[in-house]
């Protein structure tokens, strides 16, 4: 995973293990210390990962993001742990069309903070795992980090969120 973290808070989190070069406008190291956000930052994400963490407390900088994507990310922001919405609901929710549903898809895709801003919890209207940035792999692990049970990990595996596990 990659994070990166302005003075404002997390501004990308993400699946990609090249760090050979940074996005434009951006370096790998600076002669400043890292932001205090950027090591809870780590120790939270390791702690969602283990299941010992259900919700992120911290600062995000989305000011590189467009007025729309960020009324997307602030509805993914609401779906609670262990739930999930639909893409056609997100629409919704921020007050589209329904044929708002695919620029919906096209946000959440492009979604710079994973796991964090829980672009993972949105599925098809008919009810299956679509598209990740992180992989579809990657996407049924996360969901089922949360209880959430997944048949497989291609396009049309289907998501259980009505599968409650409960851990004895």
């Amino acid at each position: 995973m990659r994070v990166w973290a302005t003075e404002a808070g997390i501004r990308r989190l993400d699946f990609h293990s090249d760090t050979s070069e940074a996005s434009p406008g951006e370096t790998l190291l600076s002669p400043k210390p890292p932001p205090q956000h950027l090591t809870h930052t780590l120790t939270a994400v390791q702690d969602y990962l283990t299941g010992r963490l259900r919700t992120f407390d911290l600062p995000l900088d989305l000011s590189a993001v467009t007025p729309f994507q960020l009324r997307v990310y602030q509805r993914l922001l609401g779906i609670p742990y262990g739930h999930i919405a639909t893409y056609g609901e997100v629409a919704r929710d921020i007050g589209g069309e329904a044929n708002t549903a695919r620029a919906v898809g096209r946000a959440v895709g492009a979604n710079p903070i994973n796991i964090v801003v829980p672009c993972h919890r949105v599925v098809g209207a008919d009810g299956k795992l679509t598209g990740f940035g992180g992989g579809l792999p990657r996407k049924a692990a996360l969901l089922r980090i949360e209880g959430i049970e997944v048949d497989g990990t291609t396009p049309s595996s289907r998501v259980h969120p009505e599968v409650i596990r409960f851990q004895l």
